[in-house]
């Protein structure tokens, strides 16, 4: 859980960085993401630690509501009424966010794009630079990953799980994901491929009863796609029923504790870092050197690192200290 709710606004929770000085600067963060989303520990572990070495004032705002981008845009109106020295904001939805945006660019606030960014980038949206994940090209290097360990006869039958329809992060991953699977397919004509997507949703319990459902009547996937770290859940199941590791196989993006459990007991496969912890870090950093030395903020790709089993001990002692 995140550590500590010190402010409640209408619609959002808002997360306090380290004490700094008063004098410094103040950047509020904009989430789109509840309290109940672990990933978000990392970013916050970042975020604080970079605000406190510039002795800034910062404040991370959640949703009420998993995934609600009305209730974000409440937020960043919010937020832009403060008139704080800069604001990120996960832009997950390409038109919402626009006119608060530029609301706020014209008004003076440097607003930088984090953890999700406009489809279109800069011609879509007013923020000045985008930190973060770019998501075709992490969700094309999961399937390519995940192909290793594909069985090598009989048909293949994919699933692709868009856990939030139409918004940004999981529909360009969920496309990555497809790209490559459909150049497999094309690779490979004597095969039996079938790929399906299905709306696999931003909550493990509801993850689980939608993919175990659909492998109740499927029996015969050979492997499920998720474009967060929900495919964790689906483990569970999987397991309940009695189900082999690799069975059917599964893989997502995020190194949070349930997915790391489920690397350790063989049901996950392949797994997708972003590198929350430097989401957190680098914009309050390109902050800081823009206020103070005039250096135009710069995109940072957060990448797309694959992680395997044996790579989980050493993550997870990292994982300890908040910084995976």
């Amino acid at each position: 859980m995140l550590k500590k709710f010190l402010a409640t606004t209408a619609l959002g929770l808002s997360l306090m960085a380290s004490p700094a000085g008063a004098e410094g600067l103040n950047i509020v963060f904009i989430s789109h993401s509840s309290a109940s989303n672990t990933f978000w520990q990392s970013v916050k572990k970042g975020f604080d630690d970079a605000c406190a070495k510039v002795s800034a004032t910062c404040q991370l705002v959640l949703t009420q509501q998993e995934g609600s981008v009305e209730q974000a845009v409440a937020n960043l109106q919010a937020a832009i009424a403060s008139k704080p020295d800069a604001i990120f904001v996960a832009i997950v939805d390409d038109k919402a966010y626009d006119n608060a945006i530029k609301e706020a660019t014209d008004a003076g606030i440097l607003v930088l794009a984090v953890n999700v960014d406009d489809s279109q980038g800069a011609k879509g949206n007013a923020r000045k630079a985008f930190i973060g994940q770019g998501f075709v090209a992490a969700g094309y290097a999961l399937a390519k990953a995940q192909s290793e360990n594909f069985p090598k006869e009989g048909p293949l039958n994919l699933l692709v799980g868009v856990n939030a329809p139409g918004q940004t992060w999981s529909e360009q991953r969920a496309g990555g994901v497809k790209k490559f699977l459909e150049e497999y397919k094309a690779e490979h004509k004597d095969r039996e491929i079938n790929i399906t997507r299905i709306d696999s949703a931003t909550d493990l319990a509801l993850t689980a009863d939608r993919i175990g459902a659909y492998l109740n009547a499927n029996p015969n996937t050979t492997a499920y796609f998720d474009t967060g770290y929900w495919e964790a859940s689906v483990a569970k199941v999987l397991k309940d029923r009695g189900v082999a590791p690799g069975k059917v196989l599964l893989g997502g993006f995020d190194l949070v504790p349930e997915v790391l459990q489920q690397m350790q007991a063989g049901y996950v496969q392949v797994q997708v870092d972003q590198q929350p912890y430097m989401q957190g870090f680098m914009p309050v950093m390109e902050t800081y050197l823009y206020k103070t030395a005039g250096l135009t903020p710069a995109d940072i790709d957060t990448g797309q690192g694959i992680v395997t089993p044996k790579d989980v001990p050493a993550i997870m002692e990292m994982s300890k200290k908040g910084l995976r």
